[in-house]
């Protein structure tokens, strides 16, 4: 069922800009989602997604007018941070089937054009070809980034966990297609599906594919499962169509309220992928000439000490980077102003402080060069 609702508010200011996706800021058009992942966590209820899940939909009909108010400047006393908006994630896919009738994003597409803000889609849709215009002119006036999630390149394994999603096949055409109209692409293999999509075999795949499209950038994940409803939709999946798996899932999932797996999961199927994106030569991360000069000077400082912290690691290099980023969040003042002291500040040290310098006068690190160079191809 589709109810249409007024919403407050819809600008989500994240703390940071996020390594991942690299966005400052989200919204969800819609809660709920008609493509009714088996393993989607906007399932929890942690999220207060309200009636069941992948049927009963809300649509923000008032969206349009209420991001008109919230990016007008003369409304704010503190001016909002540049940085990428995210369309996508969060509990409802911006390109699920009530988008064909509502055309929310379009017209939010169009508002952020207007207002110059650059821009993030993550789906799994393919109706996100109906913008292509409206997405080459966000590309031409600042950036535009299409990324499409997937859990394997195998379209029977689709039907069975994402009953209400174009196949993984036609997803890659229409990366194809963005890519052939001059729009950069990445993929979030995320997440792989223990025991059926997270296998040499299957990531494999998975990676050709990448390359064959030529994607920009390949971004991965494992599986989260939360206690409840979650959990419970998942497991009735799972027992109809892989009933051997389920006493491996129940050993794995011990209901942490996180919904992370047991043990070292996380840590081996990373050491997988890790071997894997040198071999294919992908960035495991968005690369910087996609999200240069769209991101506050310490966002970026942040953002490219993160990708150092997350390519050494991928590496089994021991990496106090990530913590020193950290750190970085709590400081009030910008970076610029106490650049000569920045070695005094905890977790930072000497190296460290040397690298962030190097970001703010130059705009990135050689370090980030030289491990990001590792996945590029030269074919």
């Amino acid at each position: 069922m589709i109810k249409e609702i007024q919403s407050k508010s819809l600008l989500r200011k994240h703390n940071k800009v996020d390594s991942w996706f690299l966005a400052r800021y989200g919204m969800n058009l819609y809660r709920g989602c008609q493509h009714n992942c088996a393993y989607c966590d906007g399932r929890a209820e942690g999220y207060y997604v309200d009636g069941e899940f992948g049927e009963d939909i809300a649509v923000k009909v008032n969206a349009p007018s209420l991001l008109r108010r919230e990016l007008d400047p003369r409304r704010k006393r503190v001016p909002l941070k540049k940085g990428f908006i995210m369309l996508g994630g969060g509990v409802g896919d911006s390109y699920q089937p009530a988008e064909l009738k509502y055309k929310l994003t379009q017209q939010i597409l169009e508002i952020l054009f207007a207002e110059n803000w650059p821009v993030h889609i993550l789906t799994k849709s393919t109706a996100v070809k109906r913008d292509l215009d409206i997405i080459k002119k966000i590309n031409e006036k600042t950036r535009a980034i299409v990324s499409f999630s997937l859990s394997s390149v195998d379209d029977h394994l689709c039907t069975i966990f994402e009953p209400g999603v174009p196949t993984a096949t036609a997803r890659l055409e229409t990366i194809s297609f963005f890519k052939d109209n001059g729009i950069a692409c990445g993929i979030y293999l995320m997440p792989v599906i223990p025991f059926i999509s997270d296998t040499p075999d299957m990531i494999s795949a998975v990676m050709q594919k990448a390359r064959d499209h030529k994607v920009d950038f390949l971004v991965f994940g494992g599986m989260t499962i939360k206690p409840g409803r979650q959990r419970e939709h998942y497991m009735k999946i799972l027992n109809n169509t892989f009933p051997e798996l389920v006493d491996k899932y129940e050993k794995l999932y011990l209901n942490d309220k996180w919904g992370s797996a047991a043990g070292d999961y996380y840590i081996r199927i990373h050491q997988l992928f890790s071997s894997l994106v040198l071999e294919f030569k992908i960035p495991p991360r968005m690369p910087q000439p996609l999200f240069q000069n769209f991101l506050a000077q310490d966002d970026q400082v942040i953002v490219i000490l993160e990708h150092i912290d997350y390519l050494l690691k991928l590496q089994g290099i021991k990496s106090n980077y990530g913590y020193a980023a950290y750190q970085l969040l709590k400081l009030a003042e910008p970076l610029t102003s106490i650049k000569h002291r920045l070695n005094r500040i905890k977790g930072v040290g000497d190296k460290i402080a040397r690298v962030i310098n190097e970001i703010l006068e130059t705009g990135t690190a050689s370090l980030y060069q030289d491990l990001i160079s590792k996945y590029t191809s030269t074919v």
